[in-house]
């Protein structure tokens, strides 16, 4: 019989679980994140759970992970320093199309080269210009992006630079060819930054996980979910790390299916940074057409169509000073709860609580700390940042001793983005240990981080709210609103036929809202979701039953809703898709765009089969490489054509090729 270990790293917590022959859980277990060593966290979850079966490590005969790593880092802004090298467009452009956002700063080069949308090439590569460039930037970068105009029509330019880059720096290059297949330069150059920001920490977070399973015993060959629920192989997680985009909430579907058997509903996972939700129809989620979005970006990776909200259980809670009234708003950044940062230094965490409340004002930076990740490599940060990162060493500290000046502010968010440094302040976590609701961490230091919240003065000069309990139910049912409308932005979003408008104002349209609370006055408003929503995450049953009363809508919370990630992990298939485009540059001649250049062949049929083969080839080939057994391959040929003076005229072709199979398991 195989047993099936499946691990998910979270931003709070990471998760693992086993199951026997793919049908019954027979335990979970949980363990905080650690951000210094992600592995140590694997770790204790792995060891916890095969205490609780009761199974030595060496029946373990399949090991899967997904994480939300990714998705949160880019949520977060956080990832590695990185160079863009932008082959054959114009320096406007990255301003245009969100690049020189994404680049934080970071350097690029803007180099002359690039074919046109035939493949021939437009104008020369400037290799001086480029290599100049790498020598300079060799060593103050973690890796390279290269994207070059009409790559994915000959992807010659690309290759050839990211041999230089290897060649001369040595450092990790991602090629936007390899990333998409489709056209859209500036969107696939965006997908091959945040894949070269994402590489190291995604290769640290595997090579790490693998060598804690080795070390307790565990020698079965370890997956990892991709953004659109299927797994692949270890390997190919650490070269293309972008595709581990969305990979939690992809392997939260798999595992709300697998538990609730679910074909038509909304399902939600709520996670420590992120509320993720899609729509399962027909017991499978969509594929995202325009490619998955995290956060403010919108990548070419292939994903599950999901909206990505920055809401979760340790999201920052904002005091809103606007209007008499004044008000809170949850994310979209994390915070590190306070009631869990006063369980690592408690003494001073209580001490800095009491002196705040001794104050009679409040304090810019009362109820919160600072503290930096241990382990994380410091290049390419400047001199302000060293100094913030010397004064605090590896102790917790109250956040206003440690910033002196203004100009610090901005240093010390470059260190947050980075990754280099946590800071802890109020979240929901901390509202739910005060009421009561979770028992896990320093239910006191919630507490009085809620009183000292509560005593900011609104617009009419009246306290918040004092009363910690109080304020806590404030911040739960902020967190309630905000879910709903989570949920709400899904369910236009997938309406069809769609409603005119944007899904964000829909869900807070007056009429809905009033609908949403029974309006009865000249007029009667009625309005609810219309289908069933499956609530997932360790913190889902303490706050979903009263989303799904303010929605009017049956919620669903499975038994192992709080492992469903590490579930999912590990009941998925190997799916590889392959996508090639056959074009017609003149009447007679048809096109293949390949890896290795343009091919020309007579007639349409020959140049579809010849395209087929290959993507076949290549896809049962990374099948395979995945760990696949059992593979099946399909192929969708979708061919365009145009009436011209009485006759169809051949205009593109694009076959995409699907390779799939279960996951190849060792002998246990």
């Amino acid at each position: 019989m195989a047993l099936l270990l499946g691990v998910d790293t979270g931003g709070t917590y990471t998760d693992a679980v086993l199951i026997r022959d793919e049908a019954v859980v027979i335990a979970s277990a949980k363990a905080l994140t650690t951000r210094h060593d992600l592995a140590v966290g694997v770790g204790n979850a792995v060891r916890a759970v095969l205490a609780d079966a009761g199974v030595d490590a060496t029946e373990v005969s399949l090991a899967s992970l997904s994480t939300t790593l990714a998705t949160n880092a880019l949520v977060e802004g956080q990832g590695g320093r990185v160079a863009l090298i932008y082959i054959g467009f114009k320096e406007r452009d990255l301003a245009a199309h969100g690049l020189a956002e994404a680049l934080k700063g970071d350097p690029h080069l803007v180099l002359a080269g690039g074919h046109n949308h035939a493949g021939g090439e437009a104008v020369p590569l400037d290799e001086t210009a480029l290599i100049a460039f790498l020598e300079t930037h060799k060593n103050d970068v973690s890796g390279f992006a290269v994207a070059s105009l009409f790559a994915t029509r000959n992807p010659a330019h690309e290759l050839r630079a990211a041999e230089l880059v290897t060649q001369i720096t040595g450092r990790p290059v991602s090629a936007s060819h390899q990333l998409s297949a489709k056209l859209n330069g500036p969107k696939r150059a965006l997908t091959a930054v945040l894949n070269a920001r994402l590489i190291g920490m995604i290769d640290r977070l595997i090579g790490r996980a693998e060598d804690v399973l080795i070390e307790i015993g565990i020698t079965a060959p370890l997956m990892v979910v991709r953004g659109d629920g299927a797994l692949i192989s270890a390997v190919q997680a650490r070269e293309r790390p972008i595709e581990t985009i969305l990979s939690g909430p992809a392997a939260s579907i798999v595992g709300a299916r697998w538990m609730t058997g679910a074909d038509y509903a909304l399902v939600s996972d709520i996670g420590g940074t992120t509320t993720d939700v899609a729509l399962l129809r027909g017991g499978r989620p969509a594929i995202d057409p325009a490619g998955a979005r995290v956060g403010q970006y919108r990548t070419m990776v292939e994903a599950v169509a999901m909206r990505t909200t920055g809401l979760g259980g340790d999201s920052e809670v904002h005091f809103l000073s606007e209007g008499l009234e004044g008000g809170i708003e949850l994310g979209p950044k994390r915070l590190l709860p306070v009631s869990l940062v006063a369980m690592d230094a408690p003494e001073v965490v209580h001490n800095a609580l009491d002196a705040q409340l001794r104050s009679t004002t409040p304090g810019e930076f009362d109820g919160r700390f600072v503290r930096a990740v241990a382990g994380q490599t410091h290049e390419g940060i400047g001199p302000r940042e060293v100094v913030l990162l010397e004064r605090m060493g590896e102790a917790v500290h109250p956040l206003g001793d440690i910033l002196r000046s203004r100009i610090e502010t901005g240093a010390l968010k470059r260190l947050v983005e980075r990754g280099l440094v946590q800071i802890a302040g109020l979240t929901p976590s901390d509202a739910s240990h005060a009421l009561g609701r979770v028992d896990a961490w320093d239910a006191d230091a919630a507490r009085k981080a809620l009183r000292l919240f509560g005593r900011r003065r609104t617009g009419a000069g009246e306290m918040l709210d004092p009363d910690p309990d109080a304020m806590a139910q404030r911040v739960v049912d902020q967190l309630t609103q905000q879910t709903a409308l989570a949920l709400l932005e899904t369910a236009f979003a997938e309406e069809d036929p769609e409603f005119p408008g944007s899904p964000e104002v829909l869900a807070r349209h007056v009429l809905l809202q009033r609908g949403l609370k029974g309006h009865r006055g000249l007029l009667r408003i009625d309005a609810a979701l219309n289908l069933p929503v499956i609530g997932l995450g360790a913190s889902a049953p303490a706050y979903y039953p009263a989303v799904g009363v303010a929605l009017g809508s049956e919620m669903i919370l499975p038994e192992h809703a709080g492992v469903a990630n590490a579930i999912g992990a590990v009941v998925g298939r190997v799916t590889m898709r392959e996508s090639g485009t056959v074009t017609s540059p003149s009447e007679g001649k048809f096109r293949l765009h390949l890896a290795g250049g343009p091919q020309d062949f007579g007639d349409q049929e020959s140049a579809l089969a010849a395209l087929e083969a290959v993507l076949r080839d290549k896809a049962k080939a990374d099948a395979q490489a995945a760990g696949a057994a059992d593979i099946q391959v399909s192929a969708v040929r979708d061919i365009r054509t145009a009436g011209i003076e009485s006759r169809e005229v051949f205009i593109e072709a694009v076959i995409t090729v699907e390779a799939t199979g279960r996951p190849r398991v060792a002998d246990g």
